[in-house]
Order: structure tokens, then C-alpha cells, then sequence
């Protein structure tokens, strides 16, 4: 599959190509790729013979290059965010994070403009388009919560397609700050048979107090229809603990063996025919696949490493103790850091980078920065 609907995006594209036939577009900056350490050329086969040398200079983990590949989706309207977790990466480690900003057509010259005018212009990284139409048949619209139905929250099930050639790979979703080392993460060791790591939603007693108090659903019966056929056939207890996939490491060759990306597509179809979830439940229609595939089949991530929730109301609060040990923050829930209400934006603004195009801007009271 990935060889049909792959090919490099150079900045003239080769005549032979269609753009619009395309899944994904590869757009790099020539200058920061040619910084990275140039991996052995492998022999090519046949499905690589039309992809160009500026796709081939990527970092190959399997080589021995010490790379910490990072896959982060940047949307038009959220672009501030996605940059705000982009440089607190960059910024609280030493070791070589390589960025795969996974972006929609329309915002591709907005995300290179974002990095390339602004502090971010020192990072290593590649720009691949999404193309929604591979969603065609497994979404269905649904006016309740659109924002959960945007193309680029169902990127992390197809990260085979991004032309990740390592090993593993980290990926984040864009309402993220991390304050740790992400290395730390990264290294972390899944258990054998595990494509991924996951925090479960019952791993951190600090939070069970704002879990209670807001109403989150931190089981799968918040996210699964029981009165269907289909999803008491799974077997999965309605109390079992749910883990949230908007931080999680992945094994890419495990993912690949076990045809994770076809599993979670015949979820989303299922879905598409007979609606055993729905974004009206607690998670959207892009966390009842994973929930399903990955049921009893991950590693646990270290808590402190996905301290979440901060986006789920505007009146739950942590210790600002418990925060300052948190390796990982997770604003995930309707109030993002960037807008207001929401809480302890203190702690994402210090790693807000204003758009140097002046079109993602930061709502504040009575003010616009």
C-alpha cells in the first residue's frame, strides 16, 4: 500500500507524478536535511527507484544513528500549538530529534514559513501532506464534536505510510508540552509482541481527584456502545481501564507484522456501517479503534510521562508541585492552552513561539497577542 501512495514532494515534482493521486506529499528543507548524518544507501527496490535522494538522507535508526524520530500533526488553526510542542522538545534535550510534521495541503507553506522565520529554523525535519481522501468510507460526519473528526487526528494510524525508517518512532499530538528529556521516553522498553506504549487512564493517583470531579471517562464503557453485538463479542470488560493514544511510542517493525494500520481501518468501517461508537461518547471516533486493537496488547509508559487532562476543565487544577515533576503535560479535552478559559497556561506560553506571519494568534481577556 505504502508503495502506491507514496512519493517524495521535491519543489519542481517529477513530471511522471500527480500530485493530486498522491497520500503523501514529502516537503524537506534541503539545508536542514543535508545537516543530518547521511545513512547508507540501501539497495533500492522496486518500490523505491522513483523516490529522491532528499528522501533517502533521512536518519536510518537501524543504521546506528543516534535519532529520536518525533511525528507531530500541525492543522491550520492550531499551528501555535503544534510549534509550542516542537520547541519544548527541541529545547530539553541533547540528543537529535528529527520532526515529522504531518500537515494538510493548504498549511504546508504556513508550517515551513513557521519554522523557517522563527527560532524553530534550527531543527531537523520534513513536512508530509496528508491527504484526507484516505479516510473516505471510515469517517462519517457528525455534528456534536467536529474538531474530534479533523483528518489529521487519524495520522497515528497510519504511521507506516510516512516513511518512517526506524525502528521505533514517538508520537505526540499537538496540545502537548514536554518538560522532560524526551529521549527518556523514547528508550523506554515495550515488552515483547508490544507495537506501543501507552499511559493507562488509572495509572496516577494525583489525578483520580480531577478525573472525578469533571466526569472523564477512564473506561471502556465510556467510549464503547455496549448494547451492540459487535462490541460485547469483543469481550473486553465495560470496567476495564482505557489508556489515551494522544502520547504513545511505537514499535514500527511490531506494527507492520501485526498489520496494525489494516486493523484499525476495518474498526473504522465497522463504525462507518453500524456505529458502535461515536464522538458523542468520550473519545471521539479516533480512540475506540485503538482502544480496541491495542486491548491488553501495550506496554505502560511511566505516568509522569503523560500528566493529562489539563484541557478538560477550566476550573480543575494541579499542584503546581506535582506539575513541576511532570515530565510530559497534556492540555487534552475542549479548552486548549492557546484560547481561553483554561489552566496553568503559564506553563505552555513559555514555550509559545509567535507566528512570524501574524496568523495564529493567542486568545487572552480583552486582548489578542
Amino acid at each position: 500500500m505504502a508503495c502506491v501512495l507514496l512519493h517524495s514532494k521535491l519543489r519542481t515534482p517529477p513530471r511522471h507524478l500527480k500530485p493530486s493521486a498522491a497520500l503523501w506529499h514529502l516537503d524537506t528543507n534541503p539545508q536542514v536535511l543535508n545537516s543530518c548524518p547521511v545513512a547508507p544507501r540501501h539497495k533500492p527496490s522496486e518500490h523505491r527507484k522513483e523516490r529522491s535522494s532528499a528522501v533517502e538522507v533521512v536518519p536510518d535508526q537501524d543504521t546506528g544513528s543516534d535519532i529520536i524520530p518525533v511525528v507531530i500533526c500541525a492543522a491550520e488553526e492550531r499551528m501555535g500549538g503544534a510549534m509550542a510542542t516542537i520547541n519544548s522538545v527541541h529545547s530539553n534535550t541533547a540528543a537529535q530529534v528529527f520532526f515529522y510534521i504531518v500537515t494538510l495541503r493548504d498549511a504546508v507553506k504556513q508550517t515551513r514559513q513557521y519554522i523557517e522565520k522563527s527560532q524553530l529554523k534550527g531543527i531537523k525535519y520534513k513536512i508530509v501532506e496528508f491527504n484526507p481522501m484516505v479516510l473516505k468510507g471510515k469517517v462519517k460526519p457528525d455534528s456534536s464534536r467536529p474538531d474530534l473528526l479533523h483528518p489529521l487526528n487519524f495520522v497515528r494510524f497510519y504511521l507506516p505510510l510516512l516513511d518512517i525508517r526506524h525502528k521505533r518512532v514517538i508520537y505526540l499530538d499537538d496540545d502537548v508540552i514536554v518538560q522532560g528529556d524526551i529521549s527518556d521516553l523514547f528508550h523506554i522498553r515495550l515488552k515483547p509482541g508490544h507495537a506501543a506504549a501507552f499511559a493507562t487512564d488509572c495509572d496516577l493517583p494525583s489525578t483520580h481527584e480531577m478525573v472525578r470531579s469533571v466526569g472523564m471517562q477512564t473506561t471502556y464503557m465510556g467510549f464503547l456502545d455496549y448494547r451492540k453485538q459487535e462490541v460485547r463479542d469483543l469481550g473486553i470488560n465495560p470496567r476495564d481501564c482505557t489508556f489515551n493514544p494522544g502520547v504513545f511510542v511505537a514499535d514500527m517493525n511490531e506494527w507492520r507484522k501485526q498489520k496494525i494500520t489494516k486493523q484499525l481501518e476495518r474498526w473504522m468501517e465497522q463504525n462507518y456501517r453500524e456505529n458502535i461508537y461515536s464522538s458523542s461518547l468520550a473519545g471521539g471516533v479516533a480512540t475506540p479503534p485503538m482502544l480496541i486493537v491495542f486491548h491488553d496488547k501495550f506496554t505502560t509508559i511511566d505516568p509522569l510521562w503523560h500528566v493529562r487532562h489539563l484541557g478538560w476543565s477550566p476550573d480543575a487544577h494541579y499542584a503546581d508541585s506535582f506539575l513541576q515533576e511532570a515530565r510530559l503535560l497534556h492540555w487534552n479535552g475542549r479548552f486548549k492552552p492557546w484560547d481561553y478559559p483554561g489552566v496553568h497556561l503559564d506553563l505552555w506560553e513559555k514555550w509559545f513561539i509567535p507566528d512570524p506571519n501574524g496568523k495564529f494568534s493567542l486568545t487572552r481577556p480583552d486582548t489578542e497577542v
